[in-house]
């Protein structure tokens, strides 16, 4: 933010009533990345509509869609409702976000690995499924059911909230699975380097590693951190705040990433559409 102030001081020899310019800037930094994702999120969505790529990856751009309103409500109803209500409307979406996260990896496998055998899909599904779901089980400490059916009017926001938090654990640990798939095999199929597909894997696969290894950190933080003061407790704050902030940084590169990804033709697209032109004539 600019500001142009005018000040007057008596002893100095020089004229303090001229006009001065001073450079201000008051936004945090969670304010900044905050308005840049929002703004490449909505670039990004211009780039999907206006390419005629959501047609291509719904479930991707659905999801998209969901991360924008998720920012938007977060900053439009923050102090606006009931905590319970607000609690409510979080964690319904983030359940609908997980339930998507799941489709947009089955439709990015789907396009990589099509060609493959019924058998050899499965076996592979199959066995990324047991390893996610064997680190999933013994990632950090369950909750007891007594706790979370203990009072009747939150179970069912206990359990949602629970639903999520693993749903999305899930997807993470199945994103950083395929990611290594699809860079290992994805050119004997139909994802080589410069495809859309597997550069909106690479993209989720990079998010996803800086949210794993950002997971084990503050895990790790909350098992082991004691502050015996104040200044140990706000520095412990302050190193929690900027790895959330990092993890923040990431994600907003891999979304520049898709735009310019995205806008991009994949090779032989400009050839391919001059020949369905031809035969259309």
């Amino acid at each position: 933010m600019i500001g142009v102030c005018a000040a007057f001081n008596p002893r100095a020899g020089r004229d303090w009533t001229r006009p001065k310019m001073h450079f201000n800037f008051d936004f945090t930094t969670v304010q900044v990345l905050w308005t840049l994702t929002f703004a490449a999120l909505l670039v990004l969505l211009v780039v999907l509509l206006g390419r005629d790529r959501a047609r291509r990856f719904p479930w991707f751009t659905a999801s998209i869609v969901l991360v924008a309103l998720r920012l938007l409500m977060s900053k439009l109803l923050h102090g606006k409702l009931p905590p319970l209500t607000l609690s409510a409307i979080f964690i319904t979406l983030a359940d609908v976000m997980a339930v998507v996260g799941l489709l947009v990896l089955l439709e990015l496998a789907r396009r990589v690995f099509g060609g493959l055998q019924r058998r050899f899909w499965i076996v592979n599904s199959a066995g990324l499924l047991a390893v996610a779901g064997a680190v999933l089980a013994v990632w950090g400490p369950w909750p007891a059911w007594k706790t979370l059916t203990a009072d009747s009017h939150l179970a069912a926001l206990r359990l949602m909230q629970l639903a999520a938090e693993k749903t999305e654990l899930l997807v993470v640990l199945l994103t950083v699975g395929l990611g290594l798939l699809v860079v290992l095999f994805g050119r004997r199929y139909k994802a080589g380097w410069r495809s859309h597909t597997q550069r909106i894997v690479i993209g989720l696969w990079t998010a996803a590693i800086a949210q794993l290894a950002l997971l084990i950190v503050l895990e790790r933080m909350a098992r082991t951190a004691a502050p015996h003061n104040r200044a140990e407790f706000e520095h412990i704050m302050d190193l929690r705040s900027n790895l959330i902030n990092a993890n923040s940084a990431v994600y907003l590169a891999v979304l520049v990433w898709w735009i310019v990804c995205l806008w991009i033709d994949e090779p032989g697209a400009k050839m391919e559409a001059a020949e369905l032109a031809v035969e259309e004539e």
